[in-house]
């Protein structure tokens, strides 16, 4: 289902409660949402959606992904990055590494560990700062 996107910066800053396989239909309405706004929009996290969990969702090369409980546990090549977000107006700076490694569960729970290079890599690390509560 698209659902609205979350403005209130009050919310958007609570970092998020961990995921579990009872929140897989938060991940399937992120699907949606951002299906929805794929013109403006490459990556999306639950609280942008009003859900306080630590799920993400972002366009990989074409091909949507899921992270439940993303963690970066490697960061190298730190840059300045201009972004913009559906839940807050404007672009903003943001620090931003060039090749991270995440660790995160699938649909079933299962835990996963990649590295990520480039665009991919900075879209999850936006990501990843929403499920933290941190606001560009």
């Amino acid at each position: 289902m698209i659902r609205n996107i979350c403005t209130d910066r009050f919310f958007l800053m609570q970092p998020s409660e961990p995921a579990t396989a009872a929140d897989l239909p938060v991940a399937q309405d992120l699907r949606d949402t951002l299906a929805a706004h794929r013109q403006g929009c490459v990556g999306m996290a639950a609280n942008m959606i009003g859900v306080n969990k630590a799920i993400i969702v972002f366009d990989n090369d074409g091909t949507p992904c899921e992270m439940f409980n993303p963690v970066i546990i490697y960061r190298k090549g730190l840059y300045l990055a201009e972004e913009g977000c559906l839940s807050l107006q404007g672009q903003r700076r943001a620090r931003r590494h060039r090749t991270i490694k995440v660790q995160w569960q699938d649909r079933q729970m299962q835990t996963h560990v990649r590295n990520f290079t480039g665009w991919t890599a900075q879209i999850i690390q936006h990501e990843i700062d929403h499920c933290s509560g941190i606001l560009i």
